[in-house]
């Protein structure tokens, strides 16, 4: 027995180096450490950042997004608009099979508009008000039908409206859909231990199979940033997801460890409470003054420095400073006390207590009592109540807040960031500001067909904004992925996702 496996052992050491090589490799999933466990994994009925991650790297979209924020082929190779701009045609890619097997056409494209816009349990019906309906022009072709031009579509297409699952499971109650997923990408659902692991493995069948060297990904729940990185460092993660900006310089510090990052589409924000029930009767809600001389009293670049070493970047409006809809009528404003206490006066206070709900992440609790310290300076007596966040989002859609700190993953279309907060039905917008000629001037904005033509009315929706200060925006994200240096490939995106067409992992 002894002889067999030494002779066993020779063999193999008796392999040319190249085919260990990838015998090791083809052995080791990626492992890619999330910080918080993903939602049911329906792209239908979840809106987490996490979700977005697995299913990015699980399923193809209609349109992808770059990592230059431009929308390019994935599953539809080219589309155009009709003239009169009230119909989008698609050409899908020839070839393609779901992960079960089913051909991707039309005709399944067309069943997944359907459930998105018609399910009872979906929650993308808001994202879909424009279309009203799709025509199968032949199998690989679609033409979708809208009220009016609405340009956000594209972006709409390259987001979750645009990943088709298999119309084989499509009818099935929607536990069993995110039970098992089955969408067409390069790699399939295995299985799934909540609050632990997600693991994919790879699809031979995938339409770009070539591109895809990694055998599996294992996408494990490591909620602690302080674990994400101990982890990365010690081995146990290939790749850790939202890094803390305070462990940056550690980790760059190491030889074997990677940090890769970019300017985020994601923004933190306070909301307040307009007219969401009775918690709304405050000075921060009955007046635009006051919530004015709140914001002028947040030194936007010292929070930055002090709670982010500068990894953030400090902001006031939706879109990220520097971007092609950003309002440079409006630069990120300096603190100014004296101009605080002087709004605070015309509104007739000079002190104003409020309650500011945020969510149990260290981070968030350090950068929010930053704020409370330097808003006190101006009159503000500002008390913390931590809540996890489920909790946190469901006193905001009932009206328990007065103030309350949240985060949006942001949008490369405009149409999905300010909208969305902003006018009078947006699905969260929990402070029910509402001004139709805001809303008026969204909607002239996402009918037009190029930057020229949009960017104005967003201006003047952001001179509202700026004006009313319904929320006040305080800083968009980087993007912070810590990688170990057998990771090869990787190019993270503003959105905060990858995809693992030509990504490697040494053994």
């Amino acid at each position: 027995m002894r002889l067999a496996t030494r002779i066993a052992m020779a063999m193999v050491t008796a392999l040319p180096l190249a085919v260990r090589i990838d015998a090791a490799r083809a052995a080791h999933p990626l492992r890619v450490g999330l910080e918080f466990d993903p939602a049911p994994l329906d792209p239908a009925t979840d809106g987490s950042y996490t979700n977005r991650i697995v299913t990015t790297v699980m399923c193809d979209s209609l349109i992808d997004l770059s990592p230059h924020l431009r929308f390019i082929p994935e599953l539809a190779t080219s589309w155009q608009w009709s003239a009169d701009r009230l119909s989008l045609t698609l050409h899908l890619r020839p070839g393609v099979n779901y992960q079960d097997g089913t051909p991707l056409d039309a005709a399944s494209i067309q069943a997944n508009l359907v459930r998105y816009k018609t399910a009872p349990y979906s929650i993308r019906k808001a994202e879909m008000s424009a279309i009203t309906g799709s025509v199968v022009i032949n199998p690989e072709t679609i033409k979708v039908t809208l009220s009016h031009p609405y340009a956000p579509l594209i972006a709409t297409l390259a987001n979750r409206v645009g990943t088709p699952y298999s119309p084989k499971i499509l009818n099935l109650p929607r536990d069993q859909i995110a039970a098992h997923p089955v969408c067409a990408g390069p790699f399939a659902f295995k299985d799934r231990v909540a609050q632990d692991h997600i693991t994919l493995t790879r699809w031979p069948g995938y339409w770009n199979a070539k591109a895809i060297h990694i055998p599996a990904v294992v996408f494990r729940t490591v909620t602690s940033a302080t674990v994400r990185k101990t982890d990365l460092e010690a081995g146990a993660l290939d790749i850790a997801d939202h890094i803390a900006p305070t462990d940056v310089a550690e980790i760059e510090a190491r030889k074997n460890l990677i940090i890769v990052k970019t300017p985020s589409l994601g923004y933190s924000l306070i909301e307040f409470n307009l007219a969401n029930g009775k918690a709304a009767d405050n000075p921060l809600g009955k007046s635009a003054l006051v919530r004015r001389a709140f914001s002028l009293a947040i030194d936007r670049a010292a929070l930055n420095q002090v709670a982010f070493n500068g990894q953030y970047i400090p902001s006031n409006q939706m879109e990220v400073p520097g971007s092609a809809y950003y309002d440079n009528a409006y630069p990120v404003p300096k603190r100014n006390i004296a101009e605080a206490k002087k709004l605070l006066a015309e509104a007739g206070y000079k002190h104003v207590t409020v309650t500011l709900q945020i969510g149990t992440d260290p981070l968030d609790r350090q950068a929010a009592e930053i704020i409370q310290s330097m808003v006190k300076d101006a009159g503000f007596d500002v008390k913390l109540v931590s809540e996890e966040g489920a909790g946190l989002v469901g006193n905001a859609r009932s009206g328990n807040f007065q103030a309350v700190m949240l985060l949006w993953s942001g949008r490369a279309d405009p149409d999905g960031n300010m909208p969305i907060w902003l006018t009078c039905k947006g699905f969260t917008n929990w402070g029910h500001f509402c001004s139709p000629a805001f809303d008026k001037l969204i909607v002239q904005g996402s009918e037009g067909s190029s930057l020229a033509q949009r960017k104005p009315f967003y201006d003047k929706a952001v001179a509202i904004f700026e004006q009313q200060a319904p929320d006040i925006v305080l800083y968009h994200y980087s993007m912070i992925w810590g990688l170990s240096d057998k990771v090869h490939g990787f190019h993270g995106r503003p959105d905060g996702l990858w995809r693992p067409e030509g990504m490697t992992l040494a053994p």
